[in-house]
């Protein structure tokens, strides 16, 4: 479904500065799989997310999608198949137009139609019932406008558009990292349910070891622009948060020095 093969990207090349974020990186995930994806600072993954999304191009490599070479494909035409969330809550919406208003837009795209905001009462209905389903009360808002709901709740919202848009990909970056411990949780519950019902192949980076072990069906480890790990199946379920922090040390050579990640391994 996703194939990345040999993937490379080096950023201020001969320069004192130069560093290589992705390493001769090799990727496969199947229609349905759910990855969750950690790793030290720096260690590529955003460069990755930021790779399949088309924010730069590969020095070299291949990236192919539903078994269509997307790697030279600009950015803007990938994000009508790849819906992406990142850390910002700001991002991804229009903070001026109301909850239905964006939702319209999303749904608007993924049925072809032209983009307006003349909102039906099937449309309207369909949006409500949707909504209520996160238990957030945001059904009764929906003629507020996205700029001044709370962080996880335009989170919520932000995640129901992709999936009304069906991307073919949806990439999370660390999108509850600035959500308060109670938004967090909730929009990960929604996050889970979302990409189950909707059968999502899902990328999502997180810095909570713990959660990237429950989240999903498999994780990989990245590390100076490489995959140094991926546990799935039987070895994924019987992974605890101290067994990957030492596998990780042994792989590496070096120990884990992400501070969120450490502190966050027993939550």
């Amino acid at each position: 479904m996703l194939k990345m093969t040999n993937i490379t990207k080096t950023f201020s090349k001969n320069t004192a500065n130069e560093h290589t974020a992705l390493d001769n990186l090799n990727l496969y995930l199947e229609k349905g799989d759910f990855v969750t994806v950690i790793g030290s600072n720096g260690a590529g993954k955003s460069t990755l997310m930021n790779a399949i999304s088309g924010s730069f191009w590969l020095d070299n490599g291949k990236i192919e999608l539903d078994g269509k070479n997307i790697t030279y494909m600009r950015e803007h035409n990938r994000a009508k198949t790849i819906g992406r969330l990142f850390q910002d809550p700001m991002k991804g919406t229009a903070p001026d137009l109301t909850i239905e208003e964006n939702l319209a837009l999303a749904y608007s795209g993924s049925k072809r139609r032209s983009l307006n905001l003349a909102i039906r009462k099937s449309d309207r209905d369909y949006f409500k019932t949707a909504l209520e389903e996160f238990g957030m009360g945001l059904e009764n808002r929906m003629k507020t406008k996205i700029g001044l709901l709370s962080g996880g709740q335009r989170q919520a919202v932000t995640l129901l558009m992709s999936s009304i848009a069906s991307p073919k990909l949806l990439l999370l970056d660390e999108h509850t990292a600035a959500l308060d411990p109670a938004a967090a949780k909730k929009v990960l519950e929604i996050t889970r349910k979302i990409v189950e019902k909707n059968g999502l192949t899902t990328l999502m980076i997180t810095h909570n070891i713990n959660q990237a072990l429950k989240m999903g069906n498999r994780t990989i480890m990245m590390n100076a622009g490489k995959i140094m790990l991926d546990i799935s199946g039987e070895e994924r379920s019987n992974m605890t948060v101290s067994k990957l922090v030492e596998m990780y040390s042994v792989k590496s050579h070096k120990e884990l020095d992400n501070d969120r990640m450490l502190l966050s391994r027993d939550s």
